[in-house]
């Protein structure tokens, strides 16, 4: 209905100005003069039009009506410069807005996000890894202000001006295309920042994903979506898990959330599997979304609180974790698995991609500790990381931008074949690696 609304608009103004300009052409034109009109004291020409200006009787009482209504704006623009001056305008949160000033807020901004995102198509948004990303950071980046199905009115954010909304009621009057303008690029004159990346309209969409979810979500069913089930869930019983009682706090109480105290990732693709990679690697990456030279809206508030110290002991405590018991994935088929393989072990020479292993294993080749082990990584996540290298959106360590030619001579079947392949595989034991 709103982008109704914004074409609608747009035609009236377009066929106004159209008639005001046929209307400035007619008053421009001459009419046909009689036979008693003259031209230079001769009589004109039958037919011929002649350009008459004649007497204006409104002409005086028009610019008066535009020296009052200048005079007016002027002694406005004094006032309010007098009362910034003055500092008589209160700022303060707890006075709240106007009703008028709320409503004029809300218009304003409800028909600017309408009508710039126009031309921003939303991909299938029922994705379960899209929904479950979406909703892991919601319980970190958005519930402090916006509240959730546990606790609705969060008491710090009942003293900002203008309140931040409860999601639920608000989401259905917006269109996912809006939604992701909002949660992308932020609203002014609030507390609401634009995305901190942002290159990953990948992030964002989760984001839209879970908003569109939201509503139909109690209690329960919220707690679920963020935190998971058994092993991801923080709080589950670590010995357990990790046969050690050296678990950094960090991963109690932020990491489980995606990656699961146990490392694997919740276990849908929706995030990368942790347990058993390089260390080294883990250290990099952590030290490249803190610098913002990883992209990510997700990671990089996360990882810049931490310092140099928590930032090793999680790489080390991720890294150690031993080799978990590896369940079988079927390929989508054989053609699959084969086409992957060929990829993998021997690049395709034809389009200069070299072999995956050199880099990344599995095999006996030594290989720099700063490189991901993919074997049973995730597929979805695989890809994710292809796409994001090919539009040089990724970022990463120091040796990111060895991906960026890789990555761009595959063809997106390609990248779906070697993932599904690396994903298939169990994960690399520490010789392996």
């Amino acid at each position: 209905m709103r982008r109704l609304l914004n074409a609608a608009i747009a035609l009236f103004w377009l066929i106004a100005g159209g008639l005001s300009l046929v209307t400035r052409k007619r008053a421009a034109g001459g009419r046909p003069a009689g036979n008693q009109a003259t031209r230079g004291g001769r009589p004109a020409e039958a037919g011929h039009y002649e350009r008459h200006e004649e007497p204006r009787p409104g002409k005086w009482g028009l610019r008066r009506i535009a020296l009052v209504v200048a005079a007016v704006l002027a002694v406005q623009a004094v006032g309010g410069f007098l009362v910034v001056v003055t500092g008589v305008a209160p700022i303060k949160a707890s006075s709240g807005h106007w009703p008028i000033t709320a409503w004029f807020l809300n218009f304003s901004m409800s028909r600017s996000v309408s009508t710039h995102s126009i031309g921003i198509k939303a991909p299938p948004l029922d994705e379960p890894h899209l929904v479950v990303k979406g909703a892991a950071h919601y319980a970190t980046g958005c519930f402090p202000c916006h509240g959730s199905p546990q606790l609705r009115h969060p008491r710090i954010a009942r003293g900002m001006t203008p309140h931040p909304p409860y999601l639920p009621p608000a989401i259905p009057q917006w269109e996912p295309e809006e939604l992701f303008y909002i949660v992308k690029h932020g609203v002014k004159f609030t507390g609401m920042p634009a995305w901190p990346a942002l290159e990953r309209d990948d992030e964002v969409w989760a984001m839209t994903a879970f908003l569109q979810k939201l509503p139909e979500l109690d209690a329960e069913e919220y707690r679920r979506l963020v935190d998971g089930d058994g092993a991801s869930a923080a709080g589950a019983p670590l010995e357990r898990l990790t046969g050690t009682e050296n678990v950094p706090r960090q991963v109690v109480e932020t990491c489980a959330r995606c990656h699961g105290v146990d490392g694997l990732g919740r276990g849908i693709g929706a995030f990368p599997r942790l347990r058993g990679q390089q260390s080294t690697y883990l250290e990099l990456a952590l030290r490249a979304f803190a610098s913002g030279q990883r992209n990510s809206g997700i990671m990089e508030p996360i990882a810049a609180e931490l310092n140099d110290d928590e930032i090793r002991a999680l790489a080390r405590y991720y890294g150690g974790l031993e080799r978990a018991e590896h369940e079988p994935v079927e390929a989508d088929d054989r053609e699959t698995m084969a086409r992957g393989e060929e990829i993998a072990q021997h690049g395709v020479p034809a389009q200069r991609v070299p072999a995956c292993v050199a880099c990344h294993g599995p095999g006996d080749i030594e290989r720099n500790a700063a490189y991901p082990t993919l074997a049973g990584q995730y597929a979805e996540y695989l890809v994710l990381q292809l796409e994001l290298f090919k539009a040089e959106h990724r970022g990463g360590s120091a040796y990111a931008h060895l991906m960026h030619p890789v990555a761009s001579r595959l063809t997106p079947e390609q990248m779906r074949d070697v993932a599904a392949y690396y994903r298939a595989l169990p994960p690399a034991n520490d010789s392996e690696r």
